[in-house]
């Protein structure tokens, strides 16, 4: 059954719970017990008996070991491919005593054989995955080395799940030494070597309260499947008829943590708005009754404020909509002047000709041809007929300033009133270090430094957030300081928490707190964001390279916004009677982000003159 379920037919929410079996002759009657009857979506059992460990039964006389792991007969004859392939309901287990980096010669080489042999034998059989053998200790280059090879050969299309231990230690592959072995670090280590491989996943093997270690352990953060150990040792009954199944408390358990996690985004990354928004932007923004209720109340204070009550019957305060889209925010000034019994007249700016059609319809069918009037135009060269009380404008992207709010606002404040409100009045950016190894290997799979220094829009899921958000960039409105600059610069210095353990740094989350008018606000950033709020996802800044911090360290990141008038030349060379055509030189002016991790160690420069990303004004 898939885990976290969320309702009839939302199946992008869902997790997979699997269990772990011994070997058994009879596939079907395992497939049986487990997926049919016991509600698990999976089996992790072993395909190849060995009735040996090389480690165990070698004889020291013998330099040959005889490594044929003979697969159990039934396979063939009884189970048809297309059950063993169809949704990954088996998962290979690969067999536990192999110890790759092992200082004896010969039981290295034989493990690396068996390794292989085993894999071909699942490609064989068409599964989607195998579970790997936990590392026999710290140092597992030479393992990582022979799953490397498997990784990146041209065959492979199998996801290879490694095995991690939290919270518990078993014969079967506890390490040579005795020295404790953090089981993030080797999860980290092991990927490292691996180049972060896509199709390399951590497997946690849990043995004690699922809640706890998901809250506990660092390497749990990154989960994707979690599997409940040991049919046989938790319980030593089959099940066979049909009451609840005994590993049904497992399952449980992992499905309460998925329900308490975000639910996935059907998106996973995209890039903010450049250009016009298309209508089902528009109508999802539309949906976010919070957003316009906190603005309806900003617009209700400002009129307050701006007309008192004995000149309210005479005196029309003038309003406008700076990127009035489909009319939400038209709606919402309208509604607030209702309330407070202010007279209105609004001017409703918007450049997207397309938008203008459906706001047209939205006036006249709600007969307010006489107090709304549309512009169709850029706010920052509209000429306005006269000056405005109130400037309401809704051009915030994930992090704020990321799609040009400064820069419209600025403009748009020519034709404000010395003493007008701008809604909102200020907004601040946000940046938090992540976890975020799904996003990196997303960003690493297309190679190209266009998409590995890209921000992009994301719903944050599978991430570990390393230490709490702290503030970039504020800009107020109005501005009425012509010489201040919307280029900026921070110097961030986020401590790691020393109970969370060392971590890998993928990028950063960027949100926003805005503020409407006085008391009232949005925001995004996690500690002050309300949870019905769901017009904006985060930012997220990703880095080349992941940076490695450890607890207690210090991790220290520089961020720039840049603005820059920039003359670009542009020049068609045709051969055809050699003909030269030039195409006269043009200013464009561009904004963009870069950024570096200075501490614990550097990084480039990411987006270095707004090569991969920018927003053109």
């Amino acid at each position: 059954m898939p885990l976290g379920f969320r309702g009839e037919g939302i199946t992008y929410t869902a997790r997979f719970c699997g269990v772990e079996t011994p070997f058994y002759f009879n596939i079907k009657e395992t497939i049986k017990t487990y997926i049919v009857h016991g509600d698990f979506d999976f089996v992790v059992s072993p395909l190849m008996f060995s009735g040996h460990s090389p480690s165990k039964d070698r004889d020291p006389e013998v330099h040959n070991l005889d490594r044929r792991l003979y697969p159990y007969a039934e396979t063939d004859i009884n189970v048809a491919w297309a059950q063993w392939a169809k949704a990954g309901i088996v998962v290979a287990k690969i067999c536990p005593w192999l110890d790759l980096d092992s200082e004896d010669e010969n039981v290295r080489t034989d493990s690396e054989a068996i390794l292989k042999q085993q894999i071909e034998w699942a490609s064989y059989l068409s599964l989607k995955a195998c579970l790997l053998p936990t590392p026999k200790g710290n140092s597992c280059a030479n393992y990582a080395r022979c799953v490397n090879q498997i990784l990146k050969g041209p065959k492979n299309n199998m996801q290879l799940l490694l095995r991690i231990p939290i919270g518990m230690s078993d014969n079967d592959y506890s390490p040579r030494s005795n020295a404790s072995v953090d089981s993030w670090q080797t999860w980290n280590s092991f990927r490292v070597l691996c180049d972060h491989h896509n199709l390399l996943t951590i497997a946690l093997d849990i043995n004690m309260n699922i809640r706890s270690c998901y809250q506990e352990s660092p390497a749990s953060r990154e989960l994707t499947k979690t599997l409940v150990r040991g049919a046989c040792r938790c319980c030593n009954i089959r099940y066979r008829c049909s009451k609840r199944h005994p590993l049904r408390p497992y399952l449980d358990q992992v499905s309460n943590v998925y329900k308490q996690r975000n639910p996935l985004s059907e998106r996973e990354c995209r890039e903010p708005f450049r250009n016009f928004s298309s209508a089902l932007s528009y109508e999802g923004q539309a949906t976010d009754s919070l957003k316009y209720t906190e603005y309806e109340r900003a617009i209700c204070k400002a009129l307050l404020d701006r007309v008192p009550n004995e000149k309210a019957s005479f005196i029309v305060t003038v309003l406008v909509v700076v990127g009035a889209g489909r009319g939400s925010l038209v709606f919402a000034s309208l509604k607030a002047a209702e309330i407070t019994g202010r007279k209105l007249k609004v001017y409703a700016v918007e450049k997207n000709p397309q938008t203008v059609i459906a706001l047209d319809e939205v006036i006249k069918a709600n007969n307010w041809v006489d107090i709304v009037f549309i512009v169709t135009s850029d706010v920052r060269y509209w000429n306005a007929p006269e000056r405005a009380d109130i400037l309401v404008s809704d051009l915030l992207g994930s992090f704020g300033d990321n799609e040009l709010s400064p820069e419209s606002l600025d403009g748009a404040q020519r034709f404000l009133e010395k003493d007008g409100i701008s809604i909102p009045s200020s907004y601040t950016s946000f940046l938090q270090p992540l976890t975020a190894s799904k996003s990196y290997q997303i960003a690493k799979a297309r190679k190209y430094i266009l998409h590995s220094e890209s921000a992009c829009v994301v719903k944050l899921y599978n991430v570990a957030r390393l230490a709490p958000s702290q503030q970039v960039f504020t800009f107020t409105h109005p501005k009425w300081f012509d010489k201040e600059s919307n280029e900026r610069y921070k110097k961030l210095q986020f401590e790691i928490p020393k109970d969370t353990g060392s971590a890998m740094v993928h990028g950063f989350a960027g949100y926003f707190n805005m503020t409407l008018y006085k008391d009232v606000c949005l925001a995004t950033e996690p500690s002050t964001k309300k949870p019905d709020l769901f017009s904006w996802f985060p930012m997220f800044f990703p880095l080349r390279m992941p940076i490695r911090v450890d607890r207690g360290s210090i991790l220290e990141v520089h961020f720039w916004r840049c603005v820059d008038s920039r003359k670009v030349g542009f020049l068609f060379l045709f051969l055809h009677f050699m003909l030269l055509i030039w195409i006269a030189l043009c200013n464009l002016k561009q904004v963009w982000y870069e950024w570096c991790v200075t501490s614990p160690s550097s990084s480039p420069i990411h987006n270095c003159n707004g090569r991969s990303c920018w927003m053109d004004l």
